[in-house]
């Protein structure tokens, strides 16, 4: 890889030589002999549901500890994007997550259609976009698996799985507290505190965290603030020893959003102001927004889960049953002007059940993973507009007001359930086979209904929702209808290890989404078919020059197959908004991904990852039928992506210092599905930096950092309504921001 692909390595490289030509700035010690053991760190990844050495296991994942989670300042899954290669994770128009891996996601923010890549908690699966993107809350470790994982992995797993592992309880009392302040008013406080209830018998564990900030845009309208956060999350957990081979894990967790102001994407395109009988020109600064619907924005989840364990000799035995349920309400402004021209909202409720019953069994030579697994989920979402500036272009500079007041109710219910198991046999010290497969039957049950209450005097969202189906509204629409698919995946690995320190493998798995109903429509029900996805992969690892460099390769190749797309359009006879989402074709993504990590002195590590990513639509169908797959790219899907960090440690007479410096690039990203040149994000360099003092017994902390301290302006999502009203709207990632960060240990 040439390091000159991505700008500011250079004064990255520069910066860190005149750090180890000075060091007559601070007294460097003699590295203690726990300094020396901070090379390479050792991570046990449950990548395949069993604990295992991340060298050793035949998938695509990076793993990052807890301490590694710290020192990088990952406060949310959002900052893990620049440290996963071929990864693109942010924050959509709707508090969802967007994660794509290798080119494959769901953009989409709307309950109707499922994520292309599964999030997992304590090894439950999320199952609603809303709700996903976690703030990192005392963890173990998080993972993040490429590829396809459906022999092992619960739901919609196509394109990858986001494993996150809260810490567990301990046997011995101990804790932290953790206070952070930064600019943006911003204010966060961590705790947590953990240990034995009853001694060796019942182990306790409590987190907590409220975090909050102004927003990163002025707007306008009212001289407030915008997007701003006020979130309170917890965790407790409990671990019961009930003998030497039966233990009981319980989970309960909680968060709390509530803002003032939802995000407001800045307009990139002019509009027509029905009020000003004109266009309303684009503002250059994307962190000043004018807008009147940003008012509400509301995030609540609850979630428990347990898990029995039973170990007998070779074999183990697991029940994961849980729970979690997710209340989400926000209205967004999606014309980006003081008009009332586009004002959507939503109000969701979602709760879901999940069991999973495995059977682990591990000898020599021979170990096997497999299980039962049911997942049920009812969703219910009313949302709709409210636009009573809403037009319809006539063409020649023509406009026509035509006033938009409306409501939809969908309820829905997905049942999963699935039967799969994965078998890894050494054939001999050097040779390992993997068989893995899964059959999963999926079903969808959707009602949905529609009012129109223009004209009624009804005019806000509430007010609709206290009286729809109550005979107020006019024109009620509505369906009933469901719809089951079932599908076998299967897998196959061969890894071979060259020695103890280098592996190399070779797999074929296949991936696999379910199908469903669009939910933006109420008159009628439009059904789109599952996703498939073919994924065939190559790959290395290496521990190199006596464990000091880690060196992970891994290139693929990917048929991908129905993938499911939302797009705008407006219909020709009746000059009406369309909402689509369908079955657009076929693509072939390919690409390859490096991870090394090197222990360049006793006091200097340097991390580098990189991600290629190249293919694209071979079919693509678009309105009327046309052919469009030579006019379309693929979605948060960057041709380059990368980081480049050095993290350097010294000794001083009282304590340890350490400081931490990294640069990240991705290359020109297209935001959205239209491919619009408008949004697409041109490449750009992050760069980030941290400076941390630690007490000889390690009890105080204290972490100077910045992130984004060029203060770049980049674009992270994008909705194209240039079909209907005739815009487009670009969110943007945050600005310069730094802080100070105070942690105490007991």
């Amino acid at each position: 890889m040439n390091l000159n692909t991505f700008p500011y390595t250079r004064s990255l490289l520069a910066a860190s030589v005149a750090m180890l030509l000075a060091p007559q700035a601070l007294a460097l010690q003699e590295l203690t002999s726990k300094r020396a053991e901070q090379g390479i760190e050792v991570i046990q990844v449950s990548a395949t549901r069993r604990s295992e050495n991340l060298q050793d296991v035949a998938i695509a994942v990076t793993a990052l500890s807890a301490n590694e989670l710290e020192k990088m300042q990952v406060l949310d899954l959002g900052d893990l994007e620049s440290h996963v290669p071929n990864l693109s994770l942010h924050v959509g128009d709707a508090s969802n997550a967007v994660i794509y891996i290798r080119g494959v996601g769901q953009i989409d923010s709307i309950s109707f259609n499922d994520p292309g890549v599964g999030v997992y908690l304590d090894d439950v699966y999320m199952g609603r976009v809303q709700g996903s993107f976690l703030d990192v809350v005392d963890p173990q470790q998080i993972e993040v698996l490429r590829g396809p994982q459906g022999t092992l992995y619960g739901r919609n797993t196509i394109g990858g799985a986001v494993k996150f592992t809260s810490a567990k309880p301990s046997e011995i009392t101990e804790g932290y507290l953790d206070l952070n302040a930064g600019n943006y008013g911003q204010f966060g406080l961590k705790g947590s505190i953990s240990g034995a209830l009853v001694e060796n018998k019942l182990l306790g564990r409590f987190a907590i965290t409220s975090s909050k900030r102004d927003g990163y845009a002025d707007n306008l309208w009212d001289g407030g603030d915008d997007y701003d956060k006020d979130t309170l999350a917890w965790r407790g957990s409990l671990l019961y020893h009930i003998s030497d081979d039966l233990s009981a894990y319980l989970v309960v967790d909680g968060s709390d959003g509530s803002p003032s102001r939802s995000r407001t994407p800045h307009r990139e395109t002019p509009i027509y102001s029905v009020k000003e009988g004109r266009l309303r020109p684009v503002g250059n600064d994307p962190f000043k927004v004018n807008v009147n619907y940003n008012d509400l924005e509301s995030l609540e989840t609850r979630g428990a889960a347990l898990t029995l364990e039973y170990q007998q000799g070779d074999n183990t035995f697991k029940s994961i049953s849980a729970y979690r349920q997710m209340d989400y309400r926000t209205h967004l402004d999606l014309d980006g002007t003081p008009d009332s021209s586009f004002g959507i909202y939503n109000f969701e409720d979602q709760d879901q059940i999940s069991q999973e019953l495995q059977w682990l069994y591990h000898a020599d030579g021979l170990s096997l993973v497999s299980g039962l697994y049911y997942f049920k989920e009812d969703d219910s979402t009313f949302g709709g507009a409210v636009a009573p500036d809403f037009f319809v272009p006539l063409g020649d500079g023509n406009y026509l007001p035509f006033p938009v007041i409306n409501a939809g109710l969908r309820d829905q219910k997905n049942t999963s359930s699935a039967i799969y198991a994965n078998l890894n046999w050494e054939l001999s010290e050097q040779l390992g086979l993997t068989l893995g497969a899964r059959y999963t039957k999926e079903k969808k049950q959707v009602t949905s209904r529609g009012e129109e209450f223009a004209g009624t005097g009804i005019d806000s969202a509430e007010g609709m929702e206290a009286a729809f189906g109550k005979g107020e509204g006019y024109s009620p629409t509505g369906f009933t209808a469901e719809q089951d698919w079932s599908n076998f995946s299967p897998k196959l690995t061969v890894d071979y290890k060259l020695s103890g320190d280098h592996m190399l493998y070779a797999s074929a798995s296949r991936g696999f989404k379910s199908g469903g109903f669009n939910g933006r429509l109420t008159s009628f029900a439009q059904p789109f078919d599952p996703e498939t996805l073919w994924s065939y992969e190559i790959g290395s690892k290496s521990l190199l020059n006596n464990n000091n460099i880690r060196l992970n390769l891994a290139a693929f190749y990917n048929d991908y197959k129905n993938f499911q797309l939302s797009r705008f359009s407006i219909d020709p006879d009746s000059g009406a908004f369309l909402s689509l989402f369908e079955n657009a074709g076929k693509a072939t993504i390919y690409g390859a991904e490096l991870e090394f990590s090197a222990v360049l002195t006793d006091a200097l590590t340097l991390n580098i990852n990189a991600g290629y990513l190249g293919g694209g639509y071979d079919e693509l169908v678009g309105d009327f039928g046309a052919e469009i797959s030579d006019q379309r790219e693929l979605v948060n899907a960057p041709k380059w992506n990368g980081r480049v960090g050095l993290d350097y440690w010294l000794d001083l007479d009282s304590g340890s210092l350490s400081m931490s410096l990294s640069s990240s690039y991705r290359s020109k990203t297209y935001l959205t599905v239209s491919s619009s040149e408008v949004l697409a994000q041109p490449g750009y360099a992050l760069l980030d930096m941290s400076l941390t003092y630690l007490t000889d017994d390690e009890q105080w902390q204290l972490s100077l950092y910045g992130n984004n301290l060029t203060d770049k302006r980049y674009r992270q999502h994008g909705f194209d309504l240039s079909a209907s009203p005739g815009v487009q709207l670009g969110y943007y990632g945050a600005p310069r921001t730094f802080g100070i960060n105070l942690k105490y240990r007991f």
